[in-house]
């Protein structure tokens, strides 16, 4: 009986941790709230009909995050409407990144036209619930219900210089295995761009 009680104890710290983060494939993830260029309040709840997520968290002036800007563009346009729409998240912190500003950040989902979310992760409390280091750092979410899942974590391709010359779509190729109801081959990869730009305490 003893052990029984254990194993549970040990199973709901788990639950709970896997809520928590930082993430890793397999894990569920909780749901939050957060500002976008608009000035609306935005959660993962809102998107009734989605099917889950491409979670990007990136920035205005990180190069990586420009080579990759309109590449999470073109994800957003293939598989919004397939019910696996871009959230796009800045963690960067305005005072050690002035071009990471809110207003900055409205400025560039203007002149890029940006049919996605962006959000502004002021506290940098979901970057770090996350687990995100760096810009631009991918996690594909799938949806059941109300229950988020992480099915991938890492970088959008292979090849930062070149998209078209990327062999492994890594994004892609994941929520097109979710959409068809395979398990994705590829659940992690190296996100490779600049480090999050954390507050200065």
């Amino acid at each position: 009986m003893k052990k029984i009680v254990f194993l549970s104890v040990i199973a709901l710290l788990t639950a709970v941790a896997s809520a928590d983060g930082p993430y890793k494939p397999g894990d569920s993830a909780s749901d939050f709230a957060l500002r976008d260029v608009d000035g609306n309040s935005i959660s993962l709840s809102q998107f009734g009909s989605a099917k889950g997520f491409i979670l990007v968290f990136t920035c205005n002036t990180c190069p990586m995050s420009k080579k990759y800007e309109d590449r999470i563009i073109a994800l957003h346009e293939e598989f919004s409407k397939k019910g696996f729409p871009v959230v796009a998240i800045n963690s960067n912190d305005k005072t050690v990144s002035p071009g990471d500003s809110y207003e900055e950040m409205k400025k560039l989902a203007t002149k890029k036209n940006y049919k996605f979310e962006y959000l502004y992760d002021e506290n940098q409390e979901i970057a770090k619930r996350f687990g995100a280091t760096n810009t631009p750092h991918v996690y594909v979410i799938s949806k059941e219900d109300e229950q988020l899942t992480v099915e991938y974590v890492g970088a959008i391709d292979n090849n930062a210089d070149n998209g078209m010359a990327a062999d492994k779509k890594y994004v892609a190729e994941t929520v097109n295995d979710l959409l068809t109801g395979t398990k994705p081959e590829v659940t992690a990869t190296k996100a490779v761009g600049c480090s999050i730009k954390w507050k200065n305490n």
